[in-house]
């Protein structure tokens, strides 16, 4: 199947499912306030510590916000446009998973369209404003390069995000419990990668680098954006890093399929 058609399929089954969601109007609006009170409360959270403290270990506020604004705006991003990865459990299950293996359509493809996070959507609206906010009061000096540079690891934050999202939720084929937490600590452990790595131990900093790398989501684009030295050209790293996660997210999704005996007595 080539790449257009994937989009193509992408883009229908997307439609019809914010079709539905849309019929249900207050839910929607509900939804997404909810999710953006949580980021406004998160953001005078962190307000209120650097109207204590102005300095933390060499970060400044607008520059932790980046950081923290980065795990939200990927997180709304993967709601909004991947959320079936959350529903994988319920698939795996209930045997839902068989009809998607009927069809001649890629089962990640019809797993990622599975529903819609409406939340998400204001992650995204509030993220956004406050990464271009963090980016406007840190008068960084701009220049064609670092925008595309800036630009590509935006894309790079979200294509890891959806990685780890998908290769946690992906233990479903072995952890066949209605109560799985195990891509839900997947997923709180980003909240270290909100501000800098540089707080942390050693232990931590390897974690969140390597085996669940929320490091390059957030913590190695503020490096270069904002130029801290000492950490020059980690950031380079973050295109490999996200085609390797979504390789190894792949992988293990399509070795759990291989597993998967659906629903029996």
């Amino acid at each position: 199947m080539t790449l257009s058609r994937m989009f193509y399929l992408y883009r229908r089954l997307f439609v019809q499912q914010l079709k539905a969601i849309l019929e249900y109007n207050k839910d929607f609006y509900i939804l997404m306030c909810s999710a953006a009170l949580t980021q406004v409360l998160g953001f005078v959270f962190l307000w209120v510590i650097y109207d204590r403290i102005p300095d933390i270990n060499g970060w400044q506020f607008w520059e932790v916000t980046f950081m923290y604004a980065m795990i939200f705006l990927t997180e709304g991003f993967g709601s909004m446009f991947f959320e079936g990865t959350w529903r994988l459990a319920r698939l795996v299950n209930m045997g839902e998973l068989d009809r998607y293996l009927l069809r001649p359509v890629p089962v990640v493809l019809q797993v990622f369209c599975t529903g819609i996070g409406i939340n998400g959507l204001g992650n995204l609206l509030l993220g956004f404003v406050m990464v271009w906010q963090s980016l406007l009061h840190s008068h960084v000096q701009w220049t064609i390069g670092k925008v595309l540079i800036t630009l590509l690891l935006l894309i790079t934050a979200v294509i890891i995000r959806v990685s780890i999202n998908l290769a946690g939720n992906s233990a479903s084929f072995w952890i066949r419990a209605s109560g799985n937490a195990f891509p839900l600590m997947v997923h709180n452990l980003a909240d270290l990668a909100k501000y800098p790595l540089t707080l942390f131990p050693q232990a931590v900093r390897v974690l969140v680098s390597t085996v669940l790398p929320y490091a390059f989501i957030s913590f190695y684009p503020a490096t270069y954006i904002f130029g801290k030295s000492g950490w020059s050209g980690w950031w380079m790293l973050a295109p490999v890093v996200a085609v390797a996660s979504a390789f190894c997210a792949y992988g293990l999704f399509r070795y759990g399929l291989s597993k998967y005996e659906s629903a029996g007595n």
